[in-house]
C-alpha cells in the first residue's frame, strides 16, 4: 500500500498586522526578533521578523499580498515561542517594556512535551505564549484517542 505524501515542517507564517512599523518594533524590541526587507520575484519589498530558523512573512491589513487567506485580520493570531532564556528574565525584560503578562509561568504541554509559558499581547493583540521546554516538569501526557477523520 503506497503512503500519502504529507508534510515535513513549517517553513514561514504570514501575519497580517495593522502596521508594519509597530510589529517590527515590537517584536525586535521586546522578542528579540530581526526585522528584514526582502524583495520578492515580482520586485515588491516585503517584510519579515527572522528568529532562529524562523521566519514570519508580514502583510499590513489593506494591502495583503496574492494569494493571501480568506479573511487577513489583524489580532486573531496565537502564537508560540520558544526560549532558552529562563521565565523569570523574560518576566523581569516585559516590564521593563511595560508590557503585561496576561498568565503565567504555567505548564502546558508544548509539540514535543513538556512546557512552562507565559502569555502577552503584540500591538495588535495576538495572544503570544513564550516557552521554555521543561524536560523533567511532571506532566500527564496528553491521550491520543484516534486519528482525525
Amino acid at each position: 500500500m503506497e503512503q500519502s505524501p504529507r508534510v515535513d515542517a513549517i517553513d514561514h507564517l504570514v501575519l497580517t498586522v495593522a502596521n508594519i512599523s509597530s510589529t517590527c518594533r515590537f517584536y525586535q524590541n521586546v522578542l528579540g526578533m530581526q526585522a528584514e526587507a526582502f524583495t520578492v520575484a515580482d520586485g515588491m519589498r516585503r517584510w519579515a521578523l527572522k528568529f532562529g530558523r524562523q521566519k514570519i512573512n508580514l502583510h499590513e491589513v489593506g494591502s495583503e499580498f496574492d494569494p493571501k487567506s480568506a479573511h487577513p485580520t489583524a489580532g486573531s493570531a496565537d502564537l508560540c515561542f520558544l526560549t532558552s532564556t529562563p521565565l523569570k528574565d523574560w518576566i523581569k525584560h516585559f516590564s521593563v517594556h511595560d508590557i503585561a503578562i496576561l498568565q503565567g509561568p504555567i505548564a502546558r504541554t508544548g509539540a514535543t512535551g513538556p512546557i512552562h509559558s507565559i502569555y502577552i499581547r503584540d500591538p495588535d493583540e495576538n495572544l503570544i505564549e513564550v516557552s521554555i521546554k521543561e524536560p523533567n516538569l511532571k506532566q500527564k501526557r496528553p491521550r491520543i484517542i484516534g486519528a482525525f477523520k
